[in-house]
């Protein structure tokens, strides 16, 4: 009788403890996996010189064919998966969505307390990679790119920064906070190495500048 009722405690514990975790990965502050780190200056230099150099067409471009935001796990899409993990204290609802929390925007150094102020960023914007090889990606491919957690691709920032930004390579705009643009190009870089995308010659020439000053 005593081990029977003891083998009852273990298992009535564990299974409080399994409600319990489950309870605080729905109400509790985040616990997601951290922003990846880009490649280092030196690595990013030597993937940028392997980069095609090709002229830049839009034809055909429609957001539609980057599927997002996909379902990550459970009720969380994509978007709510990086606003957990790029937060700090954020606390979500059954619908996964977040009612409370702060973030920090790297582009401009701002913090926001609504997730109505944040904005996910595709690094290397939908538009850019379709004009830099994607066009010729199935859905399927496009689809990972959109939604890509494991590459340092998806990060959340201040919305109407993010939307100033647009479809802008590192020729065009780089974010004001001068201390991220290091970060920022290695980024950029590492994505486009990965996916096989090619670089326009003045889009290189930026790479090349700012990753010699990092």
């Amino acid at each position: 009788m005593t081990k029977f009722y003891a083998r009852r405690r273990l298992s009535i514990v564990a299974a409080l403890t399994g409600l319990i975790a489950s309870a605080g990965m729905l109400n509790g502050p985040s616990a997601s996996a951290a922003l990846p780190t880009p490649v280092s200056a030196s690595t990013a230099r030597t993937y940028l010189a392997s980069l095609t150099v090709s002229t830049e067409s839009r034809t055909g471009y429609n957001r539609d064919l980057f599927p997002h935001w996909i379902t990550i796990s459970g009720t969380c899409n994509t978007r709510e998966t990086v606003l957990k993990r790029d937060g700090t204290n954020v606390v979500t609802d059954s619908a996964c969505a977040a009612t409370s929390g702060s973030w920090y925007s790297p582009y401009d150094g701002a913090t926001w307390t609504a997730a109505s102020d944040v904005d996910i960023d595709h690094l290397v914007p939908l538009a850019e990679a379709w004009d830099s090889g994607a066009g010729s990606w199935t859905t399927a491919r496009r689809q990972a790119f959109a939604n890509d957690l494991t590459r340092p691709q998806l990060l959340a920032v201040t919305d109407n920064v993010n939307q100033a930004k647009g479809d802008k390579d590192p020729a065009e705009w780089m974010p004001s906070r001068t201390a991220y643009r290091c970060t920022y190009v290695r980024a950029w870089v590492q994505v486009k190495y990965y996916y096989g995308l090619s670089v326009d010659s003045a889009e290189k020439s930026a790479l090349q500048g700012y990753l010699a000053s990092c």
